[in-house]
């Protein structure tokens, strides 16, 4: 029997059960950065910060190449939600922490040429750098657990579980904060003690990810190996994941891009950059979590062979993430000013910032089809024309740049808004050919 916690009928109320919570789950983990900054902090010491806060930079770009995990198994899972195969939803989580846990492995025997390379591209002092070791010597051995917690995490999703999986990312969370305090602060072990709350808090959340999902399978997480290593599955896998793998390294490309050309503009221009991509990135949580209600419902539809809820998910996944996304650029246009006063208190900052604070409101309202469409080719696993129309999305992107060189920080944000708007209009126009394809 199906483990799918989820109706046919795609309905406001289904959409909203799978974003609100997953958007939640989002919004809590910024705040473990806010935590561990304020109880390094609390050391006095400025390299030590400096080293948590470039350590967990190196942490997220290492562990978001790897985000396939969760969004592959998002998509394959719900496919087989749709089928009605509990055989192959069951198999689904088998493959992914095979893969997860192997991946991970690898992570663990690479840590030494990874830690090089990641120091030699950031340039920091020696003392930041000293700091970073300690924090990253601790902190890597966490490796296999996180990616599979990112399986678990979406193979919950894809079941449309998602209060479990918002219970399951909270309690790391939860645990993580509380853990790197004790450490930090009560057991005095410093940069260590933060990097150890994180390693401890990923492997007891991984436990209790596979008991959770344990409870959900009978008892037991076993499948035939047969199952397992069915070689059309296992390739499918594969493919999927690294189609998706190559999708997020030209993302990453792209931010990292902007982040480096406002760092050529100056540190005023740098500063006020950062603050404004900060407040559209909690509006990107919003429009991240309509996404994985996308996943879900176009998987679970296409699984099912049901053009129509295929089609009722795509139009209000779009619907509400729009009506968010507007809610969020209105907020920041009547707001704006005061927040970007509390997160500086540089009066060059804030007035650089308040030049571009525009731009922090549209980015949300254009990246509303990016989001919702990489949501919906996910869950059909279109992976590869996502793959190559992000790629395609990116030449447009580096050409607006080029064009608009002249026009400084105003032509690299134009590109930004040219680069989603180019992401959801280049899928929303293969969006028909591919429908035909899948549903005949």
């Amino acid at each position: 029997m199906s483990l799918a916690a989820v109706s046919g009928d795609v309905t406001h109320r289904r959409v909203l059960a799978i974003a609100l919570p997953m958007t939640l789950a989002h919004l809590t983990t910024p705040l473990l950065g806010v935590v561990d900054a304020a109880v390094v902090g609390r050391l006095g010491s400025a390299s030590m910060l400096g080293g948590v806060a470039l350590a967990a930079v190196i942490f997220d770009m290492l562990f978001w190449v790897f985000g396939f995990l969760r969004m592959g198994t998002v998509g394959l899972a719900a496919q087989a939600v749709g089928r009605r195969d509990a055989v192959e939803e069951r198999a689904v989580l088998a493959r992914g922490l095979l893969v997860a846990g192997a991946l991970g492995l690898l992570i663990v025997l690479l840590r030494t040429p990874i830690e090089s390379a990641a120091l030699s591209l950031a340039g920091a002092s020696d003392e930041v750098n000293a700091a970073v070791r300690d924090y990253y010597a601790v902190r890597i051995f966490a490796a296999p657990f996180t990616l599979a917690n990112y399986v678990v995490l979406g193979w919950l999703v894809g079941l449309g579980r998602t209060g479990r999986a918002l219970a399951l990312q909270v309690g790391i969370n939860f645990l993580n904060m509380v853990l790197s305090a004790a450490l930090v602060l009560g057991a005095g072990w410093g940069v260590a003690g933060s990097a150890a709350g994180t390693l401890v808090a990923e492997i007891a959340g991984a436990v209790a990810g596979l008991v959770l999902c344990a409870a959900l399978l009978g008892g037991r997480l076993g499948v035939a190996k047969a199952v397992l290593l069915d070689k059309a599955r296992l390739s499918q896998t594969v493919m999927l994941n690294r189609d998706i793998m190559i999708r997020t390294a030209a993302l990453m490309f792209a931010f990292s891009f902007f982040a480096a050309q406002g760092a050529r503009a100056g540190d005023v221009t740098l500063a006020a950059n950062a603050i404004l991509q900060n407040m559209v990135m909690v509006a990107a949580y919003f429009l991240d979590g309509f996404a994985t209600a996308a996943e879900q419902i176009c998987g679970s539809a296409v699984g099912a062979r049901r053009k129509s809820d295929f089609s009722a998910g795509v139009r209000l996944s779009i619907v509400w993430g729009f009506a968010f996304a507007v809610l969020a650029g209105v907020v920041y246009l009547v707001t704006g000013p005061a927040i970007v006063d509390a997160m500086s208190t540089s009066p060059e900052v804030r007035a650089e910032a308040r030049i571009y604070l525009l731009y922090a409101a549209l980015l949300p309202v254009a990246g509303v089809t990016a989001y919702a469409f990489d949501g919906v080719y996910i869950g059909a696993l279109w992976s590869r024309d996502m793959r190559n129309l992000m790629i395609a999305s990116l030449v447009v992107y580096l050409a607006v740049f080029l064009a608009l060189r002249p026009l400084g920080n105003h032509g690299l944000w134009l590109a930004m808004l040219a680069f989603l708007l180019a992401r959801g209009g280049f899928q929303a126009l293969r969006l028909p050919t591919l429908v035909r394809r899948t549903f005949g």
